[in-house]
Formats: structure tokens, sequence, C-alpha cells
């Protein structure tokens, strides 16, 4: 759940590969391209009847532009060669092509892609959004995945998001985790007479990972997406810690009562329909995640 409106992140680009390599001994790190193992671009037809409901201005540019922020593996994210990769990349192409548009990425800072979307700088923006009702009350959201907070920590410690008081906990900074969940927590520790927690916050959630995996804290504080991915890759150094709690969806947004929204849910249901939409969250571990019905702020369109 990305803040100034953010989630955090695990990064799985060369911060995350860099680091645990240089700073462990058999670490699991990205493969050469950066995809999970197994992946393959998933490439849908065009579907004509949707490409001809696309806002015309878009349908006449042939493209489809999105904003989004790489530091947020495995939504999105650079691979070694410095190329945006991730889910939210996947997904997002994807669903260009049932339109019968390429996609094109805009990397951005995450603060500046609300603006660019109302601004007509980009379309829509895929970086991991949490579709909530205060944002719901500017853009709409196509919500296209189940998420929520979830931890990591070391196998060696019992740490779990009711019991942090007096422990190091790391997080990526500005984030929910860093600027709302753990100061909550934080004072809940306070009013009960118990230590503070001692938060590290760090640039990207790579780093956060890897300071776990150091010693450096006891747990990471991320979405249950990227706490999975880290998992995955740590070699048996990270585990899950606690269960998936605060749940809220992803979701794209786009300009309040935008034409763009409703062509988006379409093909994004279409995804749905065709098994699409789940072989590509199945190639990033994340079918527990995978939505039935795509939805526009957790409606029917």
């Amino acid at each position: 759940m990305r803040k100034p409106l953010t989630t955090l992140a695990v990064t799985a680009t060369l911060a995350l590969s860099t680091v645990l390599t240089l700073g462990l001994t058999g670490c699991v790190t990205n493969n050469e391209g950066g995809h999970p193992e197994g992946w393959a671009e998933v490439k849908p037809a065009a579907v004509p009847e949707l490409a001809a409901k696309v806002p015309e201005d878009i349908r006449k540019r042939g493209t489809i532009r999105i904003g989004t922020n790489p530091t947020f593996a495995p939504a999105e994210f650079k691979d070694s060669q410095g190329n945006i990769i991730g889910f939210d990349i996947d997904l997002a192409k994807a669903t260009a092509a049932v339109l019968g548009l390429d996609l094109v990425v805009q990397e951005q800072d995450f603060a500046l892609i609300l603006p660019s979307v109302s601004g007509n700088a980009v379309d829509f923006g895929a970086s991991g959004f949490t579709s909530n009702e205060e944002r719901r009350k500017t853009y709409d959201f196509v919500d296209y995945l189940d998420t929520g907070l979830q931890w990591a920590r070391s196998p060696e410690s019992d740490i779990t998001p009711d019991t942090a008081c007096g422990k190091t906990v790391a997080v990526q900074r500005n984030t929910v985790a860093d600027m709302d969940d753990l100061p909550l927590k934080n004072q809940e520790c306070l009013d009960k007479g118990l230590p503070a927690i001692d938060k590290l916050a760090y640039q990207d959630a790579g780093t956060a990972a890897t300071a776990v995996v150091l010693g450096r804290a006891e747990a990471l504080a991320a979405d249950s997406p990227v706490s999975a991915w880290a998992v995955a890759r740590s070699d048996g150094k990270l585990e899950m810690a606690g269960d998936i709690y605060d749940s809220a969806p992803f979701g794209w947004p786009v300009p309040k009562d935008s034409e763009l929204g409703p062509v988006l849910a379409e093909a994004l249901q279409h995804l749905i329909d065709t098994g699409e939409y789940q072989r590509i969250f199945a190639m990033w571990g994340l079918e527990d995640g995978a939505v039935e019905q795509a939805t526009i702020n957790g409606e029917d369109y």
C-alpha cells in the first residue's frame, strides 16, 4: 500500500541482488533477466469490440501510457539491464494488447504519478497503488489484486505485528507501514507502558529486507505480495510473520468518471475469463491475491 498515497516493496532489482550477493553467501537473488523462473510474456490477441471502446485520443495514438515508480518488486522494478519489469507491467501490457494498443512505460517519482494522471501526461498509474476511500474521492481505481500488510522475519525471531514492542522493524521510507501502521503500533506500545518500536526506514524495501537478513532488524513490515517475494528469494533466511491484515486491493488510477476506467475493467475481465490474468499472477507466485471479478472502486462497473 504505497504512500504519499504507497506500499512497501521488496526490490529484486540490482539493489536487492547486489546487497544480498555481496553480504550473504548462497542467498537467492535475481536470475539474469530479473523475471521469476518459468516466466513468459503473456501476449493476448486484440479484441475488436473492446478496442472500439477505447477513448478516441488514445485509439488514434495507438499507445496507452502508464506512470510507474520501479522500486517496488515484484510489482515494478528494474532488471540487471535497467528494463522495468514486474507483475504490474505484465498485466498492463496484456491489457493494452487486448485493447489493440502498445504499452508505453514512463518512469516517474511515485508522488508525481497521480498528478500526471490528472494532467493527462499518462493515461493511468500502475505502481502498486492501494485503492482506498480517500483516493477514490479524486480518482477511479480499476482494482486488480487483493493485498494487505504482512510481515517477514528471520527464522530465529518470533516477532509478529502484535509483538513488536521494544523490537526493531525495517520498512521502506514513505510507505503505509512507515507512515501509518508502525506509528500506530508504536503508540499502542507506549500507551501500554511497553518499550517503543525501533523503526529503521530505508529508501527501498530491498535494503529493508537485507537489514532483516543481516540481523539489523527483526522484521520487515510490507505488503503481502512484497513480503512473499522477499521470503521466496531469501534461501530460507526469511519467513512470514503473522497473517495478512488491513486488506485492500491494488488498483490502476484513472481520472474520476473517465471513459477509460470501464474500458480497462472490461479488458481486465477478458484476461480473467480467458485465464491469462491467472497465468500472469501464477508466474509471480501471487495466486492467492488473484481476483475473480474486475471492479472499479470495489464495485461492478
